[in-house]
């Protein structure tokens, strides 16, 4: 992952779906062409080289962001768009990214509205400078305010009312929700999702999410301090391999589940060390978020008719973690 604060231009080998192109309805030659394309990691499209600039809330390290770039490159090689990605944790810092690629002129912009308030000025710069945003993975409720195209993700509060209905068909009865990131409005969501659905008692533990001991050693704590916790919902993939050994720590016997998938969490719905994941499909967000500006920039094309398009939620438990553990491996979902 590039490092807070700085640009990455991308060329990536690989693409894994057809162009408007190279897809007609005429197949033939044309989607024979775009396979080639495709196995020499080259465009299936002859448009303009336009440039997309991608700037999200991600911190160093996080491998959900990971599969995000994964899907975006994938696009861009197709639709011969040069990507650019930057990232920073810190409000301030992401609006300041933005406007960074405002004055680079790029095409367009796929933004994250973790902080929504901190980015709305840079949007109303972005759109004055009449370049057209998507917004992706958090913000659905702002985007059309903001003056984005359309919103690609899931519904958070949908996604944690999702996580509720889950824990009640398991006869869970109390529940902890561990939020990594202050003033995510996106957590703050998908906790009280859970809340409203579900039947039990729920608690929200704030932990500091940059530091993995200290999340650990929260977790712990409060499993320790009331042994009738019987689930741990974490809100990031990376951080429930860490609520598992925090349930070993303590001696607990609560299910751990989590929102979003990876490898580890594949590995841990496999062997039982987890009960469930909230998959909202990142490597689609990202491949879409790209696709769909390609599609604006050449089509005047604009998808969800002013609503959110979904990527999840989807409850994958063990049923589906073999299914699954291919695409976690490669880094696809």
């Amino acid at each position: 992952m590039a490092r807070s604060g700085t640009w990455t231009g991308i060329a990536l080998a690989g693409v894994l779906c057809l162009s408007l192109a190279g897809c007609s309805s005429t197949g033939g030659k044309r989607a024979e062409d775009a396979r080639e394309a495709a196995a020499q990691g080259r465009a299936a499209v002859n448009t303009p080289r336009w440039t997309f600039a991608m700037i999200t809330h991600s911190g160093d390290g996080d491998t959900f962001w990971d599969i995000v770039q994964s899907g975006a490159k994938q696009a861009a090689v197709k639709d011969n768009i040069n990507f650019l990605y930057s990232h920073d944790d810190e409000a301030q810092q992401q609006a300041q990214l933005v406007d960074a690629a405002i004055d680079k002129r790029v095409d367009g912009i796929i933004v994250t509205l973790a902080k929504p308030d901190a980015m709305k000025a840079a949007l109303a710069r972005a759109r004055k400078a009449g370049i057209p945003v998507i917004t992706v993975n958090s913000g659905s409720a702002e985007s059309k305010a903001f003056g984005a195209l359309t919103h690609i993700g899931q519904d958070e509060t949908i996604a944690g009312e999702a996580v509720g209905e889950e824990l009640n068909r398991r006869g869970k009865k109390k529940a902890v929700c561990v939020l990594h990131e202050q003033g995510n409005v996106g957590h703050e969501q998908r906790c009280d999702g859970v809340a409203k659905t579900f039947t039990g008692t729920v608690s929200d533990l704030y932990v500091t999410g940059t530091s993995m001991p200290d999340v650990q050693s929260a977790i712990e704590a409060k499993l320790q301090a009331d042994p009738s916790i019987d689930a741990v919902v974490t809100l990031g993939a990376p951080f429930a391999d860490t609520a598992v050994k925090a349930r070993q720590g303590a001696g607990s016997k609560a299910e751990i589940d989590t929102f979003d998938l990876n490898a580890k969490v594949a590995a841990g719905l496999a062997d039982d060390s987890l009960g469930f994941a909230v998959d909202q499909q990142p490597y689609l967000q990202g491949y879409q978020a790209v696709d769909l500006l390609w599609l604006y920039k050449y089509n005047g094309d604009v998808l969800g008719g002013g609503r959110p398009v979904l990527t999840g939620p989807q409850i994958i438990t063990k049923d589906q973690a073999d299914e699954l553990a291919e695409y976690t491996e490669r880094g696809t979902r």
